[in-house]
């Protein structure tokens, strides 16, 4: 803020110059001393000065690069609170340098995405939108928006001579249609942006006992969920997440499923089924030494398993012959999934589940250059968008009123 630099200089005594932090140039760092208000040091800083608007809130800034100790750190934050400085609130510093337009609010929204981002796919996608790759896209169809509007809108100034028009139909019906590519191919990057911020769902599913809980605890190297030969011991839902080859996964451990009079392991097996719906991949966890119903499970399970990536999973596998490994693979032959034999208890089979994972995800490979939508308010926009554009494109296939047009295409502006 404006009197940044007056209170730090009334803390803060140089060393080996006369000069104030006032009287020094921006971009300039000064070494000396934290002093309170009897002259004892409290800590040898160095302090670096931006001078508005060259800075990142676009006002006058000061830095304080102190010795990296709690104590040092809460004596120098009441030292400036008391000569007048109010502690910045979450956020407070990009929220300054979006109202004093050093960044749109993309960009300003992309600041909290990479202090967030916990793989190399994440922070790339944040430096990405933070540079301005997503607010230069929007920023040409915006001009390209306003080209077509300002055409039609000229013609409706000129209403009373219909002999008259400035906009050619199929000219603007190419530009139109251009568009609605842009925006489509943004709004259909949300699905891969989302699976790369908040991770690819993957939901461990299976009868009690099949070593579910075994694995998301192999996967995660930590005993998250608790095991036990005991049937029914998970009854509700675990989750956590795990990077792997940079791809983020978010893991859900579901209650076994099977018939119980138990209420609170039937409400954990109804939300098993809801998380399924809510999961892009499924591991179906099969113990291999089980006598189960298969054809029973398989019609309960199957249904949900519709639209997802399915990987089948028969575990238990160091403790069975290869002619029960036959006959499992037998039994499952009509499931249209990848199937993997796998031991979680001793981490057999783990690697290539993972390889398996990675090739199932299908993310592609992302680069700072690349835009991808991850913003959930963004793509709702983004989806009014292309329902104006495609409005716009109706009214100038059917040679609508250039009134009705022009209104679609003030919508379509308004949401980008």
């Amino acid at each position: 803020g404006s009197e940044a630099i007056s209170i730090a200089d009334r803390i803060f005594r140089p060393i080996g110059s006369s000069l104030s932090l006032s009287e020094r140039k921006a971009y300039t760092l000064a070494f000396g001393n934290i002093v309170n208000s009897d002259g004892d040091v409290v800590d040898e800083v160095l302090v670096s000065i931006f001078r508005a608007p060259h800075s990142y809130t676009g006002e006058d800034s000061v830095e304080i690069s102190c010795h990296g100790s709690t104590y040092v750190l809460q004596r120098v934050m009441l030292l400036l609170t008391e000569n007048g400085c109010v502690p910045a609130g979450p956020g407070e510093f990009t929220q300054r340098a979006f109202l004093n337009g050093k960044m749109d609010l993309s960009q300003a929204e992309a600041v909290a995405d990479l202090i967030a981002s916990s793989s190399a796919a994440t922070h790339r996608l944040a430096m990405s939108q933070m540079r301005g790759g997503f607010s230069q896209e929007l920023s040409l169809l915006r001009d390209k928006l306003l080209h077509l509007t300002s055409l039609m809108e000229l013609e409706l100034d000129f209403s009373d001579h219909e002999e008259l028009e400035f906009a050619d139909r199929t000219e603007l019906s190419l530009i139109a249609d251009e568009i609605e590519r842009v925006i489509a191919r943004l709004a259909h990057s949300f699905n891969v942006g989302n699976a790369i911020k908040n991770g690819v769902p993957v939901a461990i599913i299976g009868e009690t006992n099949a070593g579910k809980s075994t694995l998301l605890n192999a996967l995660l190297n930590e005993e998250k969920a608790i095991v036990s030969d005991i049937h029914g011991t998970t009854r509700d839902v675990i989750e956590d997440t795990i990077n792997l080859h940079g791809i983020t996964f978010r893991f859900i451990d579901t209650a076994g499923i099977r018939q119980t009079t138990d209420v609170v392991e039937s409400i954990g097996i109804e939300r098993t089924f809801q998380k399924m719906e809510q999961a892009d991949i499924v591991l179906w966890m099969i113990d291999s030494n089980s006598e189960a119903d298969w054809q029973a499970l398989k019609s309960e399970i199957m249904p949900y398993c519709e639209g997802k990536n399915l990987i089948v999973l028969f575990n238990k596998c160091d403790k069975i012959s290869d002619e029960r490994r036959s006959e499992m693979a037998h039994t499952f032959e009509d499931v249209d999934a990848p199937k993997l034999f796998l031991s979680a208890k001793n981490r057999k089979g783990l690697d290539e589940l993972e390889t398996l994972l990675v090739e199932t995800a299908a993310l592609p490979e992302i680069s700072q250059n690349d835009v991808i939508v991850t913003n959930i308010r963004h793509y709702e926009a983004l989806v009014r968008a292309l329902e104006s554009i495609h409005r716009v494109q109706d009214g100038l296939q059917m040679n609508l009123s250039g009134d009705f047009v022009s209104q679609d295409l003030r919508e379509c502006l308004s949401h980008l």
